[in-house]
This record gives structure tokens, sequence and C-alpha cells, in this order.
């Protein structure tokens, strides 16, 4: 499976609303990967097992705590452009990866684009088309919901 979406961040159109610089932007992802219990609804807490931080590259390798299951994965960040979270497969589900890159197109916007892609065979029948669309819609959700937390802790002068 394979879904891709944007987000934008600053819109020229809408000049009422608090304008996100890059590094703003770029800052909330990090973030994001150390603090994901901020931003995942549902998680209950998350452990950093292991954290290599080179120049220009941050990499991570976590477990997530729902309460009835765990994930590990791992989050490699490259300064100010991507993250990059890797899941491995488990018992309940496939290993998959999400891409978060910031775009800025020229004209004063900045978008984020989510690529969420999983090793899950695509299924036929009405089932399966139902349950990706109920998937991506809970994906681009999430995602939205991202960038409004980013925005909350910005506003509250929590990043800069």
């Amino acid at each position: 499976m394979r879904f891709e979406h944007l987000v934008q961040i600053n819109d020229p159109l809408q000049p009422l609303a608090t304008e996100v610089s890059r590094a703003q932007l770029w800052r909330g992802l990090v973030r994001r990967a150390e603090r994901p219990a901020e931003f995942v609804l549902g998680l209950a807490g998350a452990t950093i097992e292991q954290r290599v931080d080179e120049p220009g590259r941050l990499q991570l390798v976590r477990t997530l705590d729902f309460g009835s299951f765990r994930v590990r994965d791992r989050v490699l960040l490259t300064a100010d452009r991507l993250s990059v979270t890797e899941v491995e497969a488990a018992a309940a589900y496939p290993a998959s990866r999400l891409t978060i890159c910031i775009e800025e197109p020229p004209g004063g916007s900045l978008f984020l684009r989510f690529t969420y892609e999983s090793e899950e065979q695509p299924g036929s029948g009405e089932l399966d088309a139902l349950t990706r669309q109920l998937r991506e819609q809970a994906y681009r959700s999430a995602d939205i919901d991202t960038v409004w937390r980013i925005r909350e802790l910005l506003e509250r002068g929590e990043m800069g």
C-alpha cells in the first residue's frame, strides 16, 4: 500500500494565519520524533532506546507503548528537510514507512508531504477498498493534527 498527500503550512492567501518558518517546522518534526506521545493519539508513552546524533542527521530507535501493544521503530531525520520512520513488522501488522518531507516552492508557501508505504499485499473487493479509504482518512487527519500541534507549540513559545 502507498498513500501520499500534502498539508499546506503557509498560505499567502490567508494573511491572518501565523506564518511558520521552515526552521520552526523542522523543530516541530524533531519534537514529534523525540516526544511522539505529544502528537500521536492513544500513545501512552515512548522510550528512545538509541540516539545517534551526527552533523545534519539524527537517528532514533524507539519503542512506542500503546498500552495493549508496543511498536518498535527507527526514525531518521535529515536536517531541515526529511523525516523517515520505519516500523518493524510484528504479528499484528506489516513493516511500514512514513516519510515526511518539507517542501518550499517559490511564492511563500510551505508544505509537508506525507508518504505512507507498507508491505501489505493489496486485496480485492469492496471491504478492502473501504478499509484503505478509512486508513487514508485517518492518516490525513493525524497529519493535519501534527501541523496543528506544531502551530500550538509555537504559539505557546515552546519551540522558538
